[in-house]
């Protein structure tokens, strides 16, 4: 990781901030998080509070998909190694050249986020080609986090890449959440919506999941590839139509949904398939498991803290004056001399209206901006806990009571950058972006509101 160094806080203060931040990052380390869940006692491996013993297994298959499978994949060769037989982590950045080698039978495949393209296409059929002898002897374990979605991509058919791409671009511009996103996702998709489950029956599955979506529903993450799915054709028609893209989206697109809608074509896998019975799926860490790390770490710093929520959902714009008129009035309302971190997890939406660079996290940043101008010993820090938030290579971004008056000296206007979704050149020209690199984890977003000791 980059050291995180903004020019809002003095050097007090980011240490105090960085402290708390990356107990809530490393709470959800994806290794350890793994390594937690599995255990091997002689020749039963338990998962949980579930036992799987391997001599009923002549193949261990690993596959992984997701911003988190390589370290993912290191916990269970962590408890397993050799047993591995074969496997195969698709993931959106390598592990890097001086990382611990995997086994040379476990090998890492790149896809590409957060629109689908080639790569994701490639491993998705390598995927697909890895399951395709799947028996009753077989144990997959499975691993999914967030990102798997465009990582991953394996179209029905008559429905091409350039079709999804275009859909996604629409999707994500539109302001759609993540749920309306992997309904359509999940129609359109071979190993979406229970997809894994089919292409690897009848093997026994074990899937690990790290959460990045709100509330965890495991049919949302990575649009549920070993979930079973409880939309329908005619729910991803009714998104189309809410946002109005039924006339803008691919005719091929519009045209397979309503096949499936008049039952031409399958249904994705549905609550109750038998397949399922063979499926076990585990979530090993989520928004609120870093929350939780974060308060802790407040705390024994003596710290008053609190978890305002992990549902934070809407227009980032919108959260961001929410959480400035929250930061307000902790200010005023807070203990006497005792500094404050208030958390706020979950994950917002941006309905792009301009054309320039950021991110939710920074949007919901830049709406504060003014809100909080002129409040002495505040600040706002957002966090993408994947360490990129958007196309950008920022996590988020720090705003302090001095922002608004250090751009103006700059002459930047946050609300003239708010109505383009400017964000990103608007925080690097004050040095205050949250430039922390990839995590590594990925389970939704941070808001740390700070009221400092004067």
């Amino acid at each position: 990781m980059q050291t995180f160094a903004p020019r809002a806080l003095s050097s007090e203060h980011t240490m105090l901030v960085s402290h708390v931040m990356y107990a809530a990052l490393n709470a959800v380390d994806p290794t350890r998080a793994v390594e937690a869940v599995l255990k091997l006692e002689d020749n039963i491996l338990w998962v949980g509070d579930r036992q799987y013993r391997l001599d009923n297994y002549a193949h261990i298959l690993l596959v992984g998909v997701g911003k988190a499978a390589p370290a993912m994949g290191r916990g269970v060769v962590n408890r397993l190694g050799s047993r591995i037989e074969k496997g195969l982590l698709i993931c959106k950045h390598l592990p890097a050249p001086d990382d611990a080698p995997f086994p040379p039978q476990i090998h890492c495949l790149q896809g590409n986020h957060p629109v689908p393209a080639q790569d994701s296409l490639n491993s998705a059929g390598q995927l697909a080609q890895l399951l395709a002898h799947s028996d009753p002897a077989t144990l997959v374990i499975s691993l999914i986090s967030g990102g798997g979605s465009a990582l991953m991509t394996l179209p029905q058919a008559g429905v091409s890449l350039e079709d999804l791409q275009q859909l996604t671009r629409q999707l994500l511009a539109c302001g759609a959440e993540i749920g309306e996103i992997n309904t359509l996702r999940k129609h359109l998709d071979q190993v979406k919506g229970g997809g894994l489950v089919q292409l690897s029956a009848p093997a026994q599955i074990v899937s690990l999941i790290l959460s990045d979506v709100v509330g965890s529903p495991l049919e949302v993450i990575a649009s549920g590839p070993t979930s079973p799915d409880p939309s329908t054709y005619a729910g991803a028609l009714a998104v189309l139509k809410k946002y109005a893209l039924e006339d803008q989206v691919p005719p091929v697109v519009r045209q397979f949904l309503i096949s499936g809608e008049n039952g031409l074509v399958p249904e994705t896998l549905k609550p109750g398939d038998p397949r399922l019975e063979k499926v076990y799926n585990l979530v090993v860490g989520d928004n609120r498991t870093a929350a939780a790390a974060a308060l802790s770490a407040a705390q024994n710093l003596g710290v008053h803290g609190r978890i305002l929520t992990d549902s934070l959902t809407g227009e980032a714009s919108q959260a961001g004056h929410f959480l400035a008129e929250t930061l307000q009035k902790a200010r005023l309302e807070g203990p006497p001399n005792q500094a404050q971190c208030l958390i706020a997890g979950g994950e917002t939406t941006v309905t792009l209206q301009g054309s320039g660079l950021g991110g939710r996290n920074q949007e919901v940043a830049l709406a504060s901006v003014a809100a909080l101008a002129g409040l002495p010993n505040i600040a706002l820090v957002t966090l993408a806990t994947d360490g990129e938030d958007g196309p950008t290579n920022a996590a988020g971004a720090v705003v302090t009571g001095e922002s608004l008056g250090r751009a103006q000296r700059l002459h930047l206007d946050p609300f003239t950058a708010l109505a383009q979704n400017d964000s990103y050149p608007f925080f690097e020209s004050l040095g205050d972006l949250v430039k922390i690199g990839p995590t590594g984890t990925n389970v939704n977003d941070l808001n740390f509101l700070w009221v400092f000791q004067d």
